[in-house]
């Protein structure tokens, strides 16, 4: 029996998600930014969307070449969506 361990792309980040107090998120392995406002932001990581809800948030450092995100306001919720279909299937499921 052989075990291995998978390792990532050369320039690609490990993906980590650390929220402090509800007040400040950090996100890694962040690939795009789909959409944003003060209420929702949606983004792309190497393990799949996520959708974070809250209130008067503002995206204070995104990097996309070394896969950083870091918000500030209140979080409410963050939440991964399946990442199976087209990048475009969570505002397909919303408005069709």
């Amino acid at each position: 029996m052989q075990l291995y361990e998978e390792q990532k792309p050369v320039g690609q980040t490990e993906h980590h998600v650390i929220l402090e107090g509800r007040e400040r998120l950090s996100v890694s392995g962040v690939e795009d930014v789909e959409s944003f406002d003060e209420n929702t932001i949606v983004l792309h990581t190497d393990q799949g969307t996520l959708v974070v809800r809250g209130e008067d948030l503002h995206i204070e450092k995104l990097s996309l070449d070394g896969g950083e995100l870091r918000v500030e306001g209140t979080m409410d919720s963050l939440t991964y969506e399946d990442s199976g279909g087209e990048r475009s299937g969570f505002f397909a499921r919303l408005f069709g």
